[in-house]
């Protein structure tokens, strides 16, 4: 099979030939026609992401036909077109993952290759009427935004809320999301035509998040504090946040592209009976609970662009300039 390879940190893509894995008894093979890109992808391919190894094959998320099953598998998965949960071993808490929790693509076979095997409990099957480079942009991003917004932050009808940097994979489902479940929907980006795609998507209103005040044209766009934050930078608008919220409101955390969090005033937090919760990925309750919320507001992933396989680095220059709104697919094709 053919897979996209990174020999060292920093490197291009590269196309190899490499062997077909075979799964074990309670495995499926699965023949990858889409894959997504994730930030978790970018870091590992320029070397700074924990436990990175070389050569490696990653990606997290993918979708396809499953062509083989292994002896303890139902066979009626043959030749059905599924969806993979990257979640693996997330364990029996539904709480907080197990210390045998990893993401697909690293350190296993991620999915930017034609093939892939994973455990029989992992795949979920397409949604109907979904196109495959469609589906390969649900699972890693949608799961990341349902858990940080309700397993988490337990967002309700009716509530405001604040996401920021508006645009990435997962922010945008965290803005449809909100959105279906009845949310006052505000964000902030530093691209006004990032800003005007999310208000096309039903948020009220955005702020530019590196210019000077933004938390104050924030709260008077909204007319007051936010019951819910969630945010996937950290950095030194993070010291803000706090000041934003309603009594007994929430900041749900997910990422540090942004750097350390600065000291902030304790009084801001346990005066409003505030909670600052972490959040990775989700658990597999979280995932069923995700497609289902998906199919019943009839939910469709934003994809700013699908790129062939053979253009893989130009994908990965795309996430790099962070000119994408929603998600980036590679279609996974034969390219003799």
């Amino acid at each position: 099979m053919q897979a996209i390879f990174f020999n060292k940190p920093d490197a291009i893509c590269k196309i190899q030939e490499t062997q077909i894995p075979e799964p074990g008894d309670n495995d499926v093979l699965i023949k990858i026609k889409a894959a997504a890109l994730n930030r978790r992808d970018f870091w590992i391919k320029k070397g700074i992401y924990q436990g990175a190894k070389f050569p490696c094959i990653i990606g997290s998320d993918g979708a396809g036909k499953v062509e083989k099953v292994g002896k303890n598998v139902d066979k009626a998965w043959l030749n059905e077109a599924v969806i993979i949960n990257p979640g693996l071993n997330w364990g029996d808490d539904p709480d907080a993952h197990g210390p045998d929790f990893h993401i697909l693509g690293l350190p296993t076979q991620g999915t930017f290759a034609q093939y892939i095997v994973v455990n029989a409990d992992s795949i979920w099957h397409k949604p109907d009427g979904w196109t495959f480079e469609k589906a390969a942009a649900l699972p890693l991003a949608a799961l990341t935004a349902y858990r940080a917004m309700f397993t988490r932050g337990n967002l309700r009808k009716g509530q405001k809320v604040f996401i920021t940097g508006a645009g990435g994979g997962v922010a945008v489902y965290l803005i449809q999301f909100a959105v279906a479940a009845g949310a006052k929907v505000y964000v902030s980006s530093s691209s006004e035509k990032k800003i005007k795609k999310a208000v096309a998507l039903g948020v009220e209103g955005g702020v530019f998040y590196n210019q000077p005040g933004w938390e104050t044209e924030l709260e008077n766009m909204a007319k007051g504090k936010f019951d819910l934050i969630i945010d996937s930078a950290a950095g030194t608008n993070f010291e803000k946040f706090p000041g934003l919220l309603n009594t007994g409101g929430k900041i749900v955390n997910f990422g540090g592209t942004a750097g350390k969090i600065p000291e902030m005033t304790a009084a801001k937090i346990f005066w409003k009976q505030a909670s600052i919760l972490g959040t990775t990925m989700g658990s597999p309750t979280d995932f069923k609970d995700m497609i289902s919320f998906v199919k019943k507001h009839h939910i469709e992933p934003v994809i700013d662009k699908i790129f062939p396989m053979v253009d893989a680095e130009l994908a990965f220059k795309q996430m790099e300039n962070h000119e994408q709104f929603g998600k980036i697919v590679i279609k996974i094709t034969d390219v003799y």
